[in-house]
């Protein structure tokens, strides 16, 4: 580390207790807020599905994958948009654009009268999940002291798994019980199927309006406002967050960096390698296999011998899950750091996958095969999950970090959308066994990856961090 490092190393240390000052965090509580919704919106149509098929008679499994896999297309669109917007308007300006479209979608999609309708409404929802998820980990990265960066950016992992934990309870709260031998054709003229998968969709305009609300007083973020020539504003906002020492020290390096690093086009040499392994990242998080469990419950559990009242139990413990070891993530990220966990996340998966796999071939049921997929959720939740956003909220420069971030985004809802379409087909071909052994391969190789190309970011500065690329 260079003496500024070492510097503002200390400045922080020194500032510990400013860090923690009720300004910092609310920020940060506020911007994950879009986490939460990006959770929720995503996660809900999971315990909605066979409400929703039964009402607009979905049955042929090209429909039902597109059904689920529309509002990743939104996602893809929202993701590369937030980029240019994002630089162009700021953090803060669409972060509000995004909760503003997340209150419309949840209201459009609840009153869809056609499945048309619906196919449209869920791709805005989409949209305003693209923007959040590259948005959300931005800002509270431009905002975060290095010491404690990794911590607040997986905030917004928590806020994540919070809004998926809330879509399970609520669905589960929501659908009237079912007999423990109900099929899909005793949903026709339920309350279910018509309209309880309405109130499902719904429930999210509560949360999008606090969170509409909340970004009114939050600042935009200092690297943003550094960007623009804004240097005064950017000082203001770092004095608040961590005092006038931390501050100078912070605008001085932001002025080398900018010098030194000023905005490049991505196909520029030493921008192509950390792209790379950003958008390698963004996938794997996907193909690493664990959001088939979340948007293809149903089939998942089935498969495993329970009903449907069993399922929506099932997705609530999911959901619990991913919540309880999100904390081991912000517990361990800034001890362990982003490396490590990345590797443990990838080895662990692949070893439970097999397991999984040889549990769906020999037709092992019950409570082993859920232990199983509790145990990959677990370690998903403290690895691959927060830790990539982590990772990729951090790695690049200061001067195109919005533009990049939405390429990496981008890519990670391309493979969501792949992934989310094509599990029906590859269950269809393959077997529910030979789809998990799929997925353990691709952990493999990410773990391979991560192994030779990743390099560590723990407790430095987003300019040093930058550094990394230049040498």
């Amino acid at each position: 580390m260079d003496e500024g490092g070492a510097k503002l190393a200390a400045l922080e240390a020194q500032a510990d207790s400013a860090f923690g000052s009720l300004q910092l965090w609310a920020a940060a509580a506020t911007s994950a807020l879009g986490g939460f919704l990006f959770g929720y919106d995503w996660v809900v149509i999971g315990g909605a599905k066979p409400f929703y098929e039964a009402h607009f008679g979905i049955t042929a499994p090209q429909v039902q994958a597109w059904v689920m896999s529309c509002a990743l297309v939104g996602c893809l669109i929202g993701a590369i948009g937030s980029g240019p917007i994002s630089e162009r308007l700021g953090r803060r300006r669409t972060l509000l654009i995004s909760a503003i479209t997340f209150a419309a979608s949840s209201i459009g999609t609840g009153a869809a009268a056609s499945l048309n309708e619906f196919i449209a409404w869920r791709m805005v929802g989409g949209v305003a999940i693209g923007m959040a998820s590259v948005l959300s980990p931005i800002y509270i990265a431009e905002i975060a002291p290095a010491q404690i960066r990794g911590k607040l950016v997986c905030l917004n992992e928590l806020t994540i798994v919070l809004g998926i934990l809330a879509a399970q309870i609520v669905n589960w709260l929501i659908a009237v019980p079912l007999a423990p031998n109900a099929t899909l054709a005793d949903l026709q003229g339920s309350w279910n199927e018509l309209f309880a998968w309405r109130r499902m969709f719904e429930a999210a305009v509560v949360p999008a309006s606090v969170f509409l609300l909340g970004l009114a007083f939050i600042p935009e973020t200092p690297r943003w406002l550094a960007k623009q020539g804004h240097w005064d504003s950017a000082r203001a906002v770092l004095t608040k967050l961590g005092g006038a020492d931390y501050a100078t020290e912070v605008i001085s390096q932001m002025r080398t960096a900018f010098a030194s690093h000023p905005s490049q086009p991505q196909h520029e040499p030493r921008i192509r390698p950390v792209l790379v392994i950003g958008i390698t990242l963004a996938v794997l998080q996907q193909w690493c296999g664990i959001n088939v469990i979340f948007n293809y419950a149903q089939e998942v559990f089935s498969a495993a011998g329970y009903n449907l009242s069993g399922i929506l139990f099932n997705i609530v413990i999911t959901g619990v899950t991913m919540c309880v070891f999100t904390f081991v993530a912000i517990a361990t990220v800034e001890r362990l750091g982003r490396r490590a966990l990345m590797l443990f996340g990838c080895g662990s998966l692949a070893l439970i996958y097999v397991l999984i796999g040889y549990c769906y071939h020999t037709h092992q049921a019950g409570v082993l095969l859920l232990g199983l997929i509790v145990a990959a959720i677990a370690a998903y939740a403290m690895t691959l999950a927060p830790i990539t956003w982590v990772i990729l909220s951090e790695i690049f420069p200061n001067a195109v970090r919005g533009t990049l971030m939405a390429i990496c985004t981008a890519s990670l809802w391309a493979a969501c959308f792949a992934l989310t379409y094509s599990f029906p087909l590859l269950n269809a071909s393959i077997g529910t066994a030979g789809t998990f052994w799929f997925y353990a391969g691709i952990c493999v190789a990410g773990f391979v990856f991560v192994l030779r190309y990743l390099p560590e970011t723990k407790q430095k500065s987003l300019e040093d961090i930058q550094s990394l690329w230049q040498d």
